[in-house]
């Protein structure tokens, strides 16, 4: 069989088918919303999508898709968990389990944490609170049928950003800091195994910070598969105007110097699409925005083939493993090299692809390109042995494939 042959194969299996009211208002949380301009937004076939971005600079919105559609907010919910917990006072009001729980829950989405303060802190009535403290008008706890479920709190891109906007502007400093600062820590993988540096993180450089969201999918790259949690699981159609049924995966946070963008993207999926095709459709979209300040990486976006694709440190498989590639994954390529031969029957190849977004390499192999070397797209020189080190790693100096550190 060809080699396009058999990516076309391999491809084809991959591609899947296509409210309470607001009360009290924080003054600088405005309960309307500013005026938008034309929405650029490029939403996939088959993806429905609630998109909100607004510019801090000029006080208006850049895009607004479905601006108030309520989605199951999976594990975005969690800013409201901390938001209650932390009220008025900063972090060194929390005990040490529970500021390492928030830690956690900000930075690695940690399930078990959320689950505590859910139970401890009143489960639905966190969600109630917040609605009235910041003006959110599309936000409603978990419906009746599924009490401890606070991954099924309703939730809207618009509310979204009124959330982000109150943290950015009208909560105490130290809360503002601690939690943005969770935020801007976020781990590409998360508690559960999942890659949770899609949208957002792959869409634009640094400084960023983000709360991501994802419900119904049974693996997500970085570790083994995993058991859906009751937070995650997906078992029944819409309830109260909220679809409790498909995968959905959700991007959020600020962008550029200052916060000057807040994005919120949320998306629901056909039923059975894989987290690799959910992680590509809504890089997709994301990378579509206006987003005032952001700054995009150079390099070419290209699909990829095959599960458990390593990303190592280096252009050989001895090289330290970085992390793994969600399955059928676009990725940013900004440069390839030769390494060593890697052999996987029929394909043979020597050149490797380094992913600036992931700050590795994988073989080109993997790549869903008909020749072994990408066409028109740069080419450094293999890293010489005896390279002197920086921060206890090997300093790369070829001027094109150059490691970001």
């Amino acid at each position: 069989m060809t080699r396009a042959a058999l990516l076309g194969a391999v491809l084809l299996a991959l591609v899947l088918p296509a409210v309470p009211s607001a009360s009290t208002v924080p003054s600088s949380v405005p309960s309307s919303d500013p005026p938008s301009t034309a929405v650029r937004a490029d939403v996939p076939p088959g993806v429905t999508a609630g998109v909100a971005v607004f510019d801090r600079g000029s006080g208006s919105f850049t895009e607004q898709v479905n601006p108030s559609l309520p989605f199951r907010s999976a594990s975005v919910v969690k800013l409201l968990i901390a938001l209650d917990l932390l009220g008025d006072r900063g972090p060194d009001a929390l005990s040490a389990p529970d500021r390492a729980r928030v830690d956690a829950m900000l930075r690695a989405s940690d399930d078990d944490a959320a689950g505590h303060f859910w139970t401890v802190n009143g489960g639905g009535a966190i969600v109630d609170r917040m609605v009235r403290k910041l003006g959110l008008t599309d936000t409603a706890r978990p419906p009746a049928t599924h009490p401890g479920y606070w991954g099924y709190t309703a939730l809207s891109a618009r509310d979204t950003v009124r959330i982000y906007r109150y943290l950015l502007d009208a909560a105490p400093a130290a809360v503002r800091d601690y939690v943005m600062g969770g935020l801007r820590s976020s781990t590409r993988c998360a508690d559960d195994g999942y890659d949770q540096h899609f949208g957002i993180p792959g869409a634009f450089e640094r400084p960023w910070a983000v709360k991501q969201g994802w419900s119904g999918f049974r693996s997500g790259g970085c570790a083994t598969p995993v058991a859906a949690t009751p937070a995650t699981r997906t078992d029944g159609p819409a309830v109260a105007g909220v679809d409790l049924g498909r995968p959905a995966l959700h991007s959020t946070g600020t962008v550029g110097p200052g916060d000057r963008a807040i994005v919120a993207v949320l998306t629901l999926h056909p039923d059975g699409t894989s987290y690799g095709k959910a992680y590509t459709d809504l890089g997709r979209l994301t990378r579509s925005l206006h987003v005032p300040g952001a700054t995009r990486p150079a390099g070419r976006w290209i699909g990829t083939w095959g599960a458990d694709v390593n990303v190592r440190e280096d252009s050989t498989t001895t090289s330290r493993k970085l992390t793994v590639l969600p399955a059928g994954a676009e990725v940013l390529v900004s440069c390839q090299k030769r390494g060593q031969e890697v052999s996987i029957p029929p394909y043979t190849n020597d050149w490797w692809a380094y992913l600036p977004q992931y700050g590795g390499y994988i073989t080109n192999i993997y790549l869903s390109v008909s020749e072994n070397q990408v066409p028109a797209l740069p080419a450094g020189r293999r890293a010489r042995r005896g390279t002197r080190l920086r921060h206890g790693r090997p300093a790369l100096f070829h001027p094109l494939c150059r490691r970001r550190i």
